[in-house]
């Protein structure tokens, strides 16, 4: 088994790639498992630069490979902000709660056919050879005018996809994988390290 450390103590992040990598040959590991790691600065402007960031970076601190992300929330209406910042839109401290009331006060009197979004997620994975693997993904959907759903985390119950008639807050972790920005690029990446791992053997 190869020893990962995925760049987040999100728990709700750390779940949903390690269900998606089930049945690779990985041992998946959360920074939270590694204290005292100094946060690393994110000053790249797009998601691509900030995952390759944190991949490089957290893998330097833990000795491990590395498998990062960078994604967030597009709003059409609001010229794809608050994108890079979706984490902090609200300030640096600023909870998930904080974040949805920041982005429903922006879009107060925006109708519902104008609040078109879409997540967006870029995964890095740096190999302590490094190599360095990159998969995207994104999910088109719409912010509602009031949160709806307990599961997710961030902006999922503000987040409606039409398809499904639910928000990603009403719908289970498989379902999510399924269709969501994170999954998708999990899925992608899932494929990249499949091959590598291969190759490192062989």
């Amino acid at each position: 088994m190869k020893p990962i450390v995925i760049a987040s103590t999100n728990k709700g992040k750390i779940a949903e790639i390690r269900a998606a990598f089930q049945g690779l040959p990985l041992e998946v590991h959360s920074l939270a498992e590694f204290g005292g790691i100094p946060e690393v600065e994110e000053t790249g402007k797009t998601f691509a630069e900030n995952a390759v960031l944190k991949a490089t970076y957290y893998a330097r601190h833990t000795g491990m490979a590395c498998l990062a992300d960078d994604s967030g929330l597009e709003v059409d209406a609001l010229e794809g902000a608050p994108g890079v910042y979706s984490a902090r839109f609200a300030g640096a401290t600023a909870t998930d709660e904080d974040n949805n009331r920041k982005l429903l006060a922006a879009l107060q009197g925006v109708p519902r056919e104008q609040r078109s979004a879409r997540f967006r997620c870029v995964l890095a994975f740096l190999d302590v050879d490094g190599t360095i693997l990159t998969a995207d993904g994104t999910c088109e959907g719409r912010i509602l005018e009031e949160p709806r759903g307990s599961g997710g985390f961030g902006y999922d119950p503000l987040f409606y996809i039409p398809e499904l008639g639910a928000t990603l807050s009403e719908i289970s972790m498989a379902e999510k994988n399924a269709v969501s920005h994170r999954g998708q690029a999990v899925k992608i990446m899932a494929e990249h390290l499949a091959k590598h791992l291969v190759q490192e053997k062989g």
